[in-house]
């Protein structure tokens, strides 16, 4: 999860409904955090890793990824457990001019950054090295969310108004992005934006993502281009303002967060909702944003 009242990323113990790493440290699986870290120093994590919005699990070449972004600037694919540096980037002078809100690493080992305030796609050159610089770029209102699919081998990305695949071309350390398709995003009301949020594959269901926009959670269908709402769970799934959503193909459940009132931020939340059976795990002083299952994939 993205914990941005401590400014961390935490891997939680599942068998404990109730977290408090301070009481007890033992709940806390793994954490990372850049600030101190002098293998992160030159990205300046005091400025840039500002509310972290995105932690995603990867496999890459044999190595776990954990793919992170921070509102103010900080774009890093970390290696787990280590904290080692595979790539890391700031973008901007430390605020939230771009505002990164999701990363995705490709089979190439670059990696695709979502800058909801900049309105735009970057694909860096990561696969160059950890410092790499140059990267494509495609413009993307509000850009949020982003997901490779093997298969298809297109870069999805979920902005204000529509889903969007780019198709990746030129040489790894010389992308480039076009666009190969774009789906309008439902609207809960006629002439006004959807504001696309979350972006995640269907895990068990490969010719499906989870998306979330500002009023519901549908599942896309890739091969008929049809958003659903009658998925199992919906209706206790489906509701505004989710951040994150995600299930556990080994069980069924269905993980989500969604802002709770009366905290610091408008967007944070303490709890963690599971759907199918129903439950939800809290953490104690959390800023919670974004959860995910432990699912490197």
């Amino acid at each position: 999860m993205t914990e941005q009242a401590s400014r961390r990323l935490l891997v939680l113990d599942p068998r404990r409904r109730e977290w408090d790493p301070a009481a007890d440290p033992s709940v806390v699986r793994w954490a990372f955090s850049p600030l101190g870290d002098p293998r992160w120093a030159n990205l300046r994590p005091e400025e840039s890793w500002v509310y972290p919005c995105e932690a995603k699990p990867r496999r890459h070449r044999g190595r776990t990824l954990v793919l992170t972004t921070a509102s103010f600037g900080f774009v890093a694919a970390v290696e787990y457990p280590s904290g080692r540096r595979h790539w890391g980037a700031a973008l901007g002078p430390g605020d939230d001019l771009f505002n990164p809100h999701s990363a995705e690493v490709l089979p190439d080992g670059n990696v695709a950054v979502a800058c909801s305030t900049g309105a735009l796609v970057r694909l860096y050159a990561a696969s160059s090295g950890p410092d790499a610089t140059r990267y494509a770029e495609a413009r993307l209102k509000g850009a949020h969310g982003l997901h490779w699919d093997r298969t298809r081998r297109v870069l999805w990305a979920v902005g204000d108004d529509e889903l969007v695949a780019y198709r990746v071309r030129g040489t790894p350390a010389r992308p480039a992005l076009d666009q190969a398709f774009a789906a309008p995003l439902p609207v809960a009301v006629p002439g006004r934006t959807a504001g696309g949020h979350d972006l995640f594959p269907v895990a068990g269901r490969p010719g499906r993502l989870w998306v979330t926009t500002n009023a519901s959670v549908f599942q896309y269908e890739k091969r008929t281009g049809t958003f659903h709402r009658n998925y199992a769970g919906h209706e206790l799934v489906d509701r505004a303002k989710v951040k994150a959503v995600g299930n556990d193909p080994r069980t069924g459940q269905v993980l989500s967060t969604v802002p709770e009132s009366g905290l610091e931020e408008t967007w944070w939340t303490t709890r963690v909702s599971v759907h199918r059976p129903t439950g939800a795990y809290r953490l104690a002083g959390g800023g919670i944003y974004k959860a995910r299952w432990w699912l490197p994939a």
